[in-house]
C-alpha cells in the first residue's frame, strides 16, 4: 500500500526534485508527562511509519541515480527499550514501508546534503487544512524555516497540493482499513443499545464504547467522543460527557473507531428510555430523509456548490413540515444566510480518511473512490432536542457505498433493538 502511495506521489513531482515529510513532535503536557504520539498523516500514507522522530524523503522518478526514497529513523538501544518500550529497527522499517535505504535521523544532514545540492526543486510538507486551528509551531514548519534557511537559493514547492489530490481518491487497501474501523464502530453502538437506561451518565457511555473499541483491536476513539443528552446535543461539540441520562430523553451519540490509524465517523441519535416519543420520532424521520436525499448525491461529478444547494432545499422542506419554519421565513431568506441554518447551521459531508476531516479539495467535483460522512441535523434548544444521523460512503461509478449499512439506523430498528434487549 504505502509503495503504491509514494509511486503516485512520486510521479506528480517537477523533473531533479525531491519532497521531505518529517514525523509529528511528541506534545509535551505539565511536569515530565506528554501526550500520546500521532502521527503526521501524510508521513504515514507514504511510508507507515508511525513513530516520532522520522524523516521520510521522495524523490521524483527522474532525479539523478534515482534513489527512490530515503528513511530516516530514531537509532534505538537498550536503553530505549527499557524505558520507553523497543523503537524500530532499520530491519522493521524496510519491512513496514517498502523502503530499502534506512538511515539513523541522527545522519539526516550528512547523507542528503549531496542531495539538496543536486536538485532542482524541494517540496516542503505543510498542514494546509483549510480548518486547521494550530497555536504551536509544528515539526514539520520549524524544519521548513531551518532548511530554507540553510538552502536560501533553493526553488522550494508545496507538497499539500499534491497529497490533497491523491489522498482523497482511496485505494482497496484504504476502503479496507475504514470499513473495519466502522465495523468495530458497530460493535460499540449495539452495546450501547443493549446497557442504555435512565439513570446512567454519559461518561459511563463512553466506558462501554472505548471498552468495545479497544477489545476489537482499534486503536481508540477516532475523535473526542460526544456523548451528548438532552439539550446537550443542541451543543455541536459538546464533549463534556458528564451528565445524566434522563427518562424522556434522546442521546446523541457522534463516536467512532480508528483502525490501522483510519477513522471512522458515525452519529446517532437513541432514546434514554428506549422508545422515541412521537415528536422525538417525527423530526428523527426528518433527518433521516435529507440523510438519504444527501447520499443518493455523492455521484462522480457532482460539485460541492450543487450538492449543498439541494441538500438545503430538502432540509428547508422538512423544516416546513416540522412548522419550524414557516413560508414567510422562507420568503425572507437571502443566499448567504438560508432559513434552514437556524436549526442546521452545519455542513452535511466532509471527507474522511487518515484524518476524520480529511484533507481534499472542496471546490472540484466528486470523483468515484473518495469517501465522505454524510450528517444532517436538526437542533431545537427551545425543545431541548438536537438530533444527527451520519454514515460514511464510498463513492463509486454506479451510486454510493454505504460502509455503515450494517448499523441500525431507523427509529423504529433501534426500539426494537433496544427492547429486546430488556426482555
Amino acid at each position: 500500500m504505502f509503495v503504491d502511495h509514494r509511486n503516485v506521489f512520486k510521479s506528480r513531482l517537477e523533473s531533479q526534485s525531491l519532497a521531505v515529510f518529517v514525523s509529528n513532535d511528541v506534545m509535551p503536557t505539565n511536569a515530565d508527562g506528554s501526550m500520546g504520539f500521532k502521527q503526521n498523516s501524510d508521513l504515514f500514507y507514504l511510508c507507515g511509519i508511525d513513530q516520532e522522530e522520522t524523516i521520510l524523503v521522495v524523490f521524483s522518478n527522474t532525479f539523478s541515480t534515482n534513489p527512490d526514497a530515503l528513511l530516516f529513523i530514531r537509532e534505538t538501544n537498550a536503553h530505549i527499550a527499557v524505558w520507553e518500550g523497543e523503537k524500530l529497527t532499520q530491519e522493521a522499517a524496510r519491512a513496514i514501508s517498502g523502503i530499502s535505504k534506512v538511515h539513523w535521523i541522527k545522519d539526516f544532514n550528512a547523507v542528503m546534503r549531496t542531495y539538496f545540492f543536486q536538485a532542482e526543486a524541494i517540496y516542503l510538507n505543510e498542514n494546509e487544512h483549510t480548518r486547521r486551528s494550530i497555536p504551536v509551531e509544528s515539526a514539520q514548519t520549524r524544519f521548513n524555516r531551518n532548511l530554507k534557511l540553510d538552502l536560501p537559493h533553493h526553488a522550494f514547492k508545496r507538497s499539500a497540493p499534491i497529497m490533497h489530490r491523491i489522498r482523497s481518491v482511496k485505494t482497496a487497501h484504504e476502503v479496507e482499513c475504514i470499513q473495519q474501523a466502522c465495523n468495530i464502530t458497530e460493535l460499540g453502538f449495539r452495546r450501547v443499545l443493549k446497557v442504555l437506561k435512565p439513570g446512567l451518565w454519559e461518561y459511563e457511555i463512553e466506558a462501554e464504547l472505548i471498552h468495545e473499541f479497544i477489545r476489537h483491536r482499534s486503536s481508540g476513539f477516532a475523535y473526542s467522543p460526544i456523548i451528548a443528552s438532552g439539550k446537550n446535543a443542541c451543543v455541536l461539540h459538546y464533549v463534556q460527557n458528564n451528565a445524566l441520562c434522563k427518562d424522556g430523553d434522546l442521546l446523541l451519540l457522534d463516536v467512532a473507531a480508528e483502525y490501522a490509524n483510519y477513522a471512522s465517523d458515525l452519529t446517532r441519535c437513541v432514546p434514554v428510555n428506549g422508545l422515541f416519543s412521537k415528536r422525538q420520532k417525527e423530526v428523527y424521520n426528518a433527518v433521516l430523509r435529507v440523510h438519504r436525499f444527501a447520499s443518493g448525491l455523492l455521484t462522480p461529478g457532482q460539485t460541492f456548490e450543487t450538492f449543498n444547494r439541494l441538500v438545503g432545499e430538502c432540509m428547508t422542506e422538512e423544516l416546513l413540515t416540522l412548522k419550524l419554519l414557516s413560508p414567510q421565513d422562507v420568503k425572507n431568506q437571502t443566499s448567504t444566510q438560508p432559513a434552514y441554518k437556524k436549526y442546521f447551521m452545519h455542513g452535511t459531508s466532509h471527507f474522511l480518511g487518515l484524518d476524520v476531516h480529511d484533507v481534499g479539495y472542496f471546490h472540484e467535483p466528486i470523483k468515484a473512490g473518495m469517501v465522505f460522512t454524510v450528517e444532517p441535523g436538526i437542533y431545537i434548544p427551545e425543545e431541548g432536542l438536537g438530533i444527527r444521523i451520519e454514515n460514511n460512503f464510498l463513492v463509486t461509478s454506479t451510486k454510493p457505498l454505504d460502509l455503515m449499512e450494517h448499523i441500525p439506523i431507523e427509529a423504529e430498528a433501534i426500539e426494537s433493538l433496544m427492547a429486546e434487549h430488556k426482555s
